[in-house]
């Protein structure tokens, strides 16, 4: 009896009682990356504030405050409000598409004057809030039919393809990679995904000679032969690794890595800081970042398998997909194990809008923890 009134009344807890529920083994790691990243950031700046690390760090405040309204909020008004942010998020991807601000040779952010911000990164979020939400409330029955997969399916290729159009397929295959994982955490029929699988093969050829610009495909022959554009479209990754090789064990110090500080490393604040960071601080820098990230990738799986509600543990395994597809692909990338994309690494890279969406997930992950012992109702009751 005293467990089910503490169930039932986990809508009405105080913020102390909140607190008290807090997964600070996930809040920890996360703000020592935020403060790792002020630090390369302010490196990255020639040991100066501006232009990267005073910026970063008003972002990061930003952040907190989305950061604990996702927590502390009744999780009953994410579930109620999920189809809407998703709808909201869409919104501003089409937008992008008509009045979207250029930048870096693609159209991807819209000017609300004041901030420019990147809604491609903003659905990666709202699409795991709305598949969660979605799924949540299916039986066994339901999840093994396959026309209860169509809509998801159709709020996956909406976004997907406007994304493909700006061009962002970094982006783009992040979101299909997500949305394929909380398929298969649902419990999704294996066969689907062989026959996907077959499909995607097929198509491979299209896709080459019609679906990629030039600059992509080069980064694809690039990747396979790092010699074939040396000064082109391989400098970015040639200039990395060197960056990164030279770093050793300990690294040539803070704000002494001679490839970064004269800036032979393009994008060192953004794409390519987990290079800076590996040149400077060397191995075991590289080694404790990835540790940290590890670290929040284990508390985030905890967070999802300790959850007694079904909403809350898509929330939490969804947004861990997105995460680690995050640190993996820029991490990949930048040591040459993978084509050059555009994915910024999560909570270090210079930038407001990967940075905003990230805080946001961390917050409805807080939420689900605290209400992982709360039933509940599709209609969030």
């Amino acid at each position: 009896m005293a467990r089910q009134t503490r169930v039932s009344n986990a809508s009405m807890m105080t913020i102390s009682e909140k607190l008290n529920r807090f997964s600070w083994g996930l809040f920890v790691p996360m703000c020592l990356v935020l403060a790792t990243s002020i630090v390369v950031l302010y490196s990255a700046g020639g040991g100066a504030w501006r232009p990267f690390a005073l910026s970063q760090t008003i972002k990061i405040i930003m952040g907190f405050v989305v950061f604990f309204v996702a927590a502390f909020t009744n999780i009953k008004t994410w579930i109620k409000s999920a189809y809407w942010i998703y709808a909201a998020a869409l919104l501003m991807i089409i937008l992008v598409t008509f009045v979207g601000h250029t930048g870096m040779g693609a159209q991807r952010w819209l000017n609300l004057g004041f901030i420019h911000i990147q809604p491609s990164e903003m659905i990666k979020i709202a699409l795991v809030l709305a598949l969660g939400r979605y799924f949540a409330w299916m039986n066994s029955v339901e999840l093994s039919q396959i026309k209860n997969y169509l809509v998801p399916t159709v709020m996956l290729l909406v976004p997907f393809l406007l994304i493909v159009a700006q061009p962002d397929l970094g982006t783009a295959l992040s979101l299909g990679m997500i949305t394929v994982g909380i398929f298969y955490i649902v419990g999704a029929q294996k066969k689907w995904f062989i026959i996907a699988a077959i499909l995607g093969a097929l198509a491979a050829p299209v896709v080459w000679f019609g679906g990629l610009h030039d600059y992509q495909r080069a980064r694809i022959i690039t990747f396979i032969n790092p010699d074939h554009d040396a000064r082109g479209a391989g400098y970015q990754i040639n200039q990395a690794k060197i960056a990164f090789g030279s770093g050793g064990m300990l690294g040539k110090g803070y704000m002494n890595g001679s490839q970064s500080q004269q800036s032979f490393l393009p994008e060192k604040q953004t794409d390519f800081i987990f290079t800076m960071l590996g040149e400077e601080l060397g191995f075991i820098g590289a080694f404790a970042l990835i540790a940290l990230y590890s670290i929040i990738i284990l508390m985030l799986f905890w967070c999802a398998k300790t959850c007694r509600n079904r909403f809350g543990q898509l929330i939490c395994f969804g947004f861990m997909l997105n995460f680690f597809i995050y640190y993996f692909i820029n991490i990949s990338m930048v040591l040459g194990l993978m084509p050059t994309v555009g994915v910024p690494l999560p909570l270090m890279s210079f930038g407001g809008s990967s940075l905003l969406s990230l805080m946001f997930g961390f917050g409805l992950c807080q939420n689900a923890h605290i209400h992982k012992d709360q039933q509940l109702s599709a209609k969030g009751s």
